[in-house]
């Protein structure tokens, strides 16, 4: 899923989702006109502003309804009101036919009842599931039931790097591990610049590195048994070293801990900070007026030697999935629509215009996406990349932990100690947050 700013409200909100739908309500939305002539959309902000989405989606929707008959109403909708608009549509009744959601939401908005699962006749009806790749795949729902969505857009995280700051520094090549990180970030760190961008109100940022790194310290977040576990010694540690960075380290800008709009990219276009871990960024970068031989990427770092799994993990899976309103008054036109959006044309398409990868097998092999930039996240996604957990309160894990991250990286900007008691203390508040099992 792209970079999120989810309201702190998300959590309050899904659980009375899951408590509906535990009591037999949990209907979810659609409000096509039921001649099946038209179709609601809600589609993630993914380009540079909304204006830039209406731009490249637009045309693609004229191509569908050329092609069907069939006129689909877009809305853009920035990420600060996604997740929010979709549990009030889930509990109202009212929302879209077709919507765009973050693949970290599917467990959780799978559980509210809402969304058509994809079981095989579905898949069938938009060319059968192998067409796409698994690592997608293991982001569309709970384990052992129907995906809850259909992957859209697949994307990793990786570093970027500013050649121009590295050659100004005397720094040949990008750091591989996070020793080699800090230290190359404190000879950047220098002269009002700085050597890493973060985005500390970021809330799904935050939980997005913080769960790479509590791989890597060989905590998950849950139980096997999907129960919260955000205060085990590699949590704690996962968390720490992350607002470490600001804290201790000193190679993150005390001013990041209040950014959550992406102003980490800016400063890094303006030459102010030298690198950042972000989920392809290329598009993002061109946008900002960076050509690209201004940057170059390499795999976000890992504790020694090269990316794999477990404490080689160095991303999450991240993505856009689609999901259709199963009392969609147009399931047809819906079902099309999602065909029509992964298929091979519009796959290239649309993951050309982002920067992101095709999560359709054929797609993917296009020429388009072997670039050197995206080589490094197909290679991530395939060989060191882990989902998130699929479990029911993943969105309250996200909107929790992230706030405690967040206040956390107050605490550092503040100048008051980041201690591993603190650390404990902020997650085990979160952990008192969420819903009892």
């Amino acid at each position: 899923m792209r970079i999120i700013r989810a309201a702190a409200t998300g959590a309050v909100t899904l659980s009375l989702v899951l408590t509906a739908t535990a009591c037999g309500g949990g209907t979810g939305g659609g409000s096509g006109a039921g001649d099946g002539k038209t179709l609601t959309y809600w589609a993630s902000n993914q380009g540079s502003s909304i204006e830039v989405d209406k731009k490249v989606l637009q045309p693609e929707l004229d191509k569908f309804e050329k092609q069907t008959g069939v006129k689909v109403k877009l809305e853009v909708v920035p990420w600060s009101d996604l997740l929010n608009r979709i549990l009030t549509a889930t509990t109202s009744g009212q929302g879209p036919d077709v919507l765009n959601i973050g693949n970290t939401w599917s467990a959780s908005l799978q559980a509210s009842g809402a969304l058509l699962p994809w079981d095989s006749a579905n898949f069938g009806k938009i060319g059968g599931k192998d067409r796409f790749v698994d690592s997608a795949l293991g982001s569309t729902g709970a384990p052992g039931k129907d995906p809850a969505a259909v992957p859209l857009y697949s994307m990793a995280y990786a570093l970027y790097y500013n050649k121009k700051m590295f050659a100004e520094a005397g720094i040949a090549k990008p750091p591989a591990t996070w020793d080699e990180l800090v230290a190359t970030g404190k000879k950047l760190s220098t002269g009002g610049k700085w050597a890493l961008g973060a985005e500390g109100s970021n809330l799904s940022n935050n939980i997005h590195q913080v769960f790479v790194l509590g791989k890597q310290h060989g905590a998950d977040f849950f139980t096997p048994d999907g129960k919260p576990d955000f205060t085990s010694d590699g949590a704690v540690a996962a968390v720490k070293q992350y607002v470490d960075l600001m804290a201790k380290d000193k190679v993150v800008a005390p001013g990041n801990a209040e950014y959550a709009q992406n102003q980490s990219l800016s400063d890094f276009a303006k030459n102010k900070t030298a690198m950042v871990l972000w989920q392809t960024a290329s598009a993002t970068f061109k946008s900002q007026g960076m050509k690209d031989e201004d940057w170059g990427v390499a795999p976000a770092p890992v504790p020694s030697g090269q990316p794999g799994t477990g404490a080689q993990t160095n991303s999450m899976v991240a993505g856009i999935n689609m999901a259709v309103f199963k009392n969609s008054k147009n399931l047809k036109g819906a079902t099309d629509f999602v065909k029509f959006m992964t298929s091979d044309e519009e796959q290239k398409v649309l993951n050309t215009a982002y920067g992101s990868i095709p999560p359709v097998k054929t797609a993917q092999q296009d020429a388009a996406f072997n670039g050197p930039a995206l080589s490094v996240l197909r290679d991530t996604l395939a060989k060191s990349a882990s989902a998130l957990p699929q479990v029911p309160e993943e969105s309250q894990f996200e909107t929790v932990v992230g706030t405690a991250v967040k206040e956390l990286f107050a605490d550092a900007a503040a100048g008051r100690a980041v201690t591993t008691e603190s650390v404990k203390a902020k997650l085990d508040k979160a952990q008192q947050q969420m819903p009892k099992k």
